[in-house]
């Protein structure tokens, strides 16, 4: 259950950088609207690069935080592997215990 917790902690950071990326173009669209057409261009061009670069940046963080959470899968599934073996083990000695000492009480 701590895997999920930390799923939920991972996808909250990508998603509030997700929400700080539109705040921006929204803010400069109605700047670039209301002011002097060579500087509105140059206004509006800044925040493009800007968004483009904390979208790498998200789109990086995102990449991370997914290749964490497969590993964090890998190591899952082997330790539930790891736990079938063992039981598999225990069940086949708690048969064959079973079974001996079915054949002692018949015998008597």
């Amino acid at each position: 259950m701590a895997v999920t917790g930390e799923e939920t902690d991972t996808g909250t950071p990508t998603d509030l950088s997700a929400c700080h990326l539109r705040n921006p173009g929204t803010s400069s669209s109605s700047q670039g609207g209301t002011g002097i057409t060579g500087l509105s261009a140059f206004s509006s061009k800044q925040p493009t690069t800007d968004s483009i670069h904390k979208r790498e940046i998200r789109l990086l963080k995102n990449r991370e935080a997914a290749r964490e959470c497969r590993r964090k899968k890998k190591e899952y599934v082997r330790c539930l592997e790891n736990r079938v073996a063992v039981l598999e083990n225990q069940n086949k000695t708690l048969i064959d215990e079973l079974r001996a000492m079915k054949e002692m009480y018949r015998h008597e």
